[in-house]
């Protein structure tokens, strides 16, 4: 009995440490929230203050880097870091960004809005500050998303990109309500660090991924969970493998991911196929939806990607995927193309 009542008190603390350990915890995030906010509404006053000044000192306008040099000098020297010139620069650029107040976000700290000043882009600016808070993105993963230009890859993949579009990422970020709003084009796969001028095989490109996973489920984008890797698929006695399939909890549905280190082929477009219908027929559960099939290739072309997925009933994509990061200017030059066509179609 003495050892049944020592196990049972042992197990009583425990469960208050961690209790203790929960209302810590939450207080921590609460004075974290309440801190941030506060250091929001502070950096704001502080841009209202120096354009206020300088809206009141017309003549002194050509001056205003020796002002904010100054400014600097002196905060600094009575509140410490945090007040050079270019974060002063920030603070008033905050300000005329967002002259109201009451569109800031607590969830985003001071160096996520310093990261999103640099858009002159109005559009842009609201896309990733939406996306940001709905994924909850860390600076850094604000930045690679920004550095490998995922607004214009969202805007290719739809394939008939218009201002319409444009505007909807720009208000409510990347709305998943259809198979085709998780698919990107291309995707980049600069994280693995693989060379882009030696051939790899289809299995070290899934090795690679599953050993950088996280970062692959940043790309892939919200709603996704990792299943497994070479899931096995059972017809007729012969045994097939997925490459790799994952779950969307936004759309309830299994993705099935077939890596290809060639252009897409009509044979894979008939292997994902296969693999979807079983999945619907044999894996699904009554409340998921149908399965997403999404085949990754180096390469593909408008004329093969429509005989080899047209007519199919199964949500089957092809997207492209590099292994460094794209070029900006050549992926704006793309989304403005596209809808210079859009624009012609309307006249």
């Amino acid at each position: 009995m003495g050892d049944k009542a020592a196990l049972a008190a042992k197990y009583q603390l425990s469960s208050v440490i961690q209790e203790i350990k929960t209302v810590l915890d939450t207080a921590r995030r609460k004075a974290a929230s309440q801190i941030n906010r506060e250091l929001l509404n502070t950096y704001w006053q502080i841009g209202q203050i120096i354009c206020e000044y300088e809206q009141s000192q017309p003549e002194r306008a050509d001056y205003g880097k020796q002002t904010l040099k100054e400014l600097s000098k002196a905060l600094t020297r009575e509140f410490g870091k945090g007040f050079s010139r270019s974060n002063l620069q920030n603070m008033r650029a905050f300000y005329l960004t967002y002259p109201n107040r009451q569109t800031l976000s607590g969830k985003l700290s001071w160096s996520h809005y310093c990261e999103l000043l640099s858009f002159a882009d109005a559009d842009k600016r609201s896309f990733y500050e939406k996306e940001t808070v709905k994924a909850d993105w860390s600076v850094r993963e604000l930045k690679r998303q920004i550095e490998s230009s995922l607004f214009e890859r969202l805007l290719l993949s739809r394939g008939d990109a218009s201002k319409e579009q444009v505007l909807a990422l720009a208000m409510n970020g990347n709305e998943i309500a259809r198979p085709a709003d998780v698919i990107r084009d291309p995707y980049v796969f600069e994280f693995l660090g693989l060379p882009e001028d030696k051939p790899i095989m289809e299995s070290d490109l899934e090795r690679a991924l599953v050993c950088q996973i996280e970062k692959f489920l940043l790309e892939l984008g919200r709603g996704f969970m990792f299943v497994g890797t070479q899931q096995r698929v059972t017809v007729n006695n012969t045994h097939y493998y997925v490459d790799m399939v994952f779950y969307n909890k936004i759309l309830r549905a299994y993705v099935l991911i077939e890596l290809k280190t060639s252009k897409l082929t009509p044979e894979a477009a008939g292997q994902i196929n296969m693999y979807l219908n079983y999945y619907a027929a044999e894996v699904n559960d009554a409340d998921d939806n149908p399965p997403i099939g999404i085949i990754l290739c180096t390469d593909k072309d408008e004329i093969t990607a429509e005989y080899a997925l047209g007519g199919l009933s199964n949500n089957i994509f092809a997207s492209r995927y590099v292994l460094y990061m794209p070029d900006k200017e050549q992926l704006v030059a793309q989304v403005e193309n596209v809808m210079k066509k859009w624009r012609g179609q309307k006249l």
